[in-house]
């Protein structure tokens, strides 16, 4: 359990990076024509707010491994920015209905718009990281550059496992199955390239960023698993999305593989039978009946045993790489992190 000291800290944290990372953000978002139809989309789900977890890990892992993290900040609102394109085109594959407590982009402006808003953010999100360049060198810059890479080409192959998964309705994958997935959509993405970038930068590329993998996998699987969670135990208005909506679009998660195992065959074929069908035919009792075997046989505290198991192991991993004490404010968030993400309503 974090102690409430700890969880004001790191939200402090987390507001303070956010608060770098937006500034060094707002001169790549333009606030010219075509205004209505193009740039006020863009700016859209950015000012909605967010945790900006992803900046955060980047510009403290810069710090942590001895570096300014300002030096870092083009590089975390680059990331932020993908992030952002990201939300805006898997809102529309994934037929979401609200967005950090608003209707989805696709929604409230139409499919087309949006599209043409999310493929907007990867573009503009190149311009920071080209200049990169007079601040930390060529070199850092080519090797940012190629992580965002490689970053970029593991989340489309993760999102298209997953909406293979939608599509194809498998009904006997394991949690290895949803392990490798995640480390493909969630892993790379959300924490490990972050971290990548941070350490990079913030060690001159002296700090072999493979060094931070684990610690980077262990921390994304176990805040990917309590997002899942939140999706459908949250409350509305801390989640921001509809709740259970993660079983109406028919996503894979730990709690529903372990209840597609945990079912009677006859029951397993209705559930097989109600994800075989198209999202809005999917009826919200039902739903409420699914959610409520999760907690009857106990698929929910399993992934939740699994979350703080994860947590544990990036508990270790933290210590192989920084020490047991952390020795400066960068470290001890990334540190308390790993239980706020785990113990976090929102």
């Amino acid at each position: 359990m974090i102690e409430a000291a700890r969880a004001d800290s790191v939200h402090a944290s987390l507001r303070a990076y956010k608060a770098d990372a937006d500034a060094a953000m707002a001169p790549y978002l333009p606030e010219r024509e075509p205004w209505a139809h193009l740039y006020s989309l863009v700016r859209d789900y950015p000012g909605r707010g967010g945790k900006g977890l992803r900046p955060a890990l980047c510009m403290a892992a810069c710090g942590a491994v001895g570096g300014v993290p300002a030096q870092a900040a083009r590089s975390a609102a680059a990331v932020e920015m993908f992030h952002n394109g990201f939300l805006i085109h898997d809102d529309i594959e994934d037929g979401s209905l609200l967005r950090r407590g608003l209707p989805t982009l696709h929604a409230a402006q139409g499919i087309p718009l949006a599209l043409n808003a999310g493929d907007a953010m990867f573009i503009l999100s190149m311009r920071p990281l080209m200049e990169n360049l007079p601040e930390i060198g060529p070199g850092l810059t080519w090797l940012v550059l190629a992580e965002i890479e490689h970053m970029v080409r593991e989340s489309v192959e993760g999102q298209a496992i997953e909406l293979g998964w939608v599509n194809d309705n498998p009904a006997h994958l394991e949690d290895e199955d949803y392990f490798r997935m995640c480390l493909k959509k969630t892993c790379w993405y959300t924490t490990m390239h972050p971290l990548r970038i941070g350490a990079l930068i913030g060690a001159g590329g002296r700090v072999p960023p493979d060094s931070l993998n684990s610690f980077g996998y262990f921390l994304g699987l176990a805040f990917q698993i309590q997002d899942d969670l939140l999706n459908l135990v949250g409350e509305l208005h801390k989640y921001g999305k509809e709740i259970g909506g993660d079983v109406l679009e028919g996503k894979r998660t730990l709690a529903l593989i372990h209840l597609q195992r945990s079912l009677p065959e006859s029951r397993r074929r209705d559930l097989t039978h109600f994800l075989a069908k198209p999202r809005e035919a999917r009826d919200q009792a039902e739903m409420a009946l699914i959610l409520a075997e999760m907690q009857r046989l106990g698929s929910i505290d399993h992934a939740r045993q699994v979350a703080r198991f994860l947590a544990g192991a990036a508990l270790a991993e933290f210590a192989r790489i920084f020490g047991e004490r952390p020795t400066c404010p960068h470290r001890r968030f990334l540190r308390d992190l790993i239980i706020f993400m785990i113990e976090r309503d929102l």
